[in-house]
């Protein structure tokens, strides 16, 4: 007889919401041994360990992976793109709470948790914010019947509580220069994205070459400048398709596509559909 961990797992109508959005989340109690993965996710995934013990399979962004062996109190983070795989303990079995997350602000407030590829496990720095982080992610998961906007207001509360409580933040005194740069150019995308703005505008504002930051997106956030670009106008073109009744033109202008068929072929190449399309197609 195959016996599943008891649980639920919600989804959440996240094309209304473009900064910070909730694409799933749950609550489990793993049976001993109960294993998932390996998969590759498409969005940030976070679990906060209750009770119990178990195992993270995590592949590193240099392809390698790593053994992690986890306990209550901790957490561990899942990036875009990465594999990973995760085992509860035999003879403690762990409880969790995941919540799958994303949006426009979503890479610049990982990056601020000082957590990465090569260092995923989240440590709290004072025990009193374990307890927080319990109760935080918890209000999430079991509070699926409150509105979209509700839960993406907790969302927030949980991602500064994952910010300033997490051990790896407070390491440092300072914010590197790479950081620093990092979180520039993302401000300025996402204040110009309706403009006409190229990879060398955003250098530029930063002060810095454009084959650094190239190097940096990709070393620190595994994305390049001209794709989070790409990405923050396709998001928000989501948003207004499902939230106005503006031509797909009117849109196009609107995030900073002056031309109406590059922006069609863009929408297309990332989402595999038409702008229209995927309009009509939206419940």
């Amino acid at each position: 007889m195959t016996v599943f961990p008891t649980g639920a797992s919600v989804m959440f109508p996240f094309e209304k919401f473009s900064d910070v959005t909730i694409y799933q989340f749950g609550h489990m109690y793993c049976v001993p041994g109960y294993s998932f993965g390996p998969f590759e996710w498409n969005h940030y995934l976070f679990h906060f360990i209750h009770a119990g013990k178990g195992v993270l399979h995590s592949t590193d962004s240099d392809g390698k992976v790593h053994e992690y062996p986890l306990k209550a109190g901790q957490g561990f983070m899942i990036w875009p793109g990465q594999t990973n795989a995760y085992r509860a303990d035999v003879d403690e079995p762990w409880e969790y709470t995941w919540v799958e997350f994303d949006g426009l602000l979503a890479q610049e407030l990982v990056v601020q948790t000082g957590l990465d590829c090569k260092n995923p496990v989240y440590d709290a720095n004072k025990m009193e914010n374990q307890g927080k982080m319990a109760v935080a992610i918890k209000d999430i998961a079991t509070n699926a019947d409150l509105s979209p906007l509700m839960l993406v207001g907790k969302m927030y509360m949980f991602l500064d509580l994952l910010v300033t409580s997490s051990v790896r933040r407070n390491v440092a005194n300072t914010e590197s220069p790479k950081r620093y740069h990092i979180r520039r150019a993302i401000a300025y995308v996402h204040r110009h994205y309706r403009e006409d703005i190229s990879v060398q505008d955003i250098a530029d504002h930063c002060n810095v070459n454009r084959s650094y930051l190239s190097r940096i997106f990709k070393q620190t956030l595994n994305i390049s400048p001209t794709q989070f670009l790409i990405d923050c106008r396709i998001k928000k073109a989501c948003e207004l398709l499902m939230d106005s009744e503006l031509s797909i033109g009117e849109i196009s202008a609107m995030v900073g596509y002056p031309n109406q068929l590059n922006f069609s072929r863009a929408f297309k190449r990332e989402l595999g559909v038409a702008p229209y399309r995927w309009k009509i197609s939206r419940p």
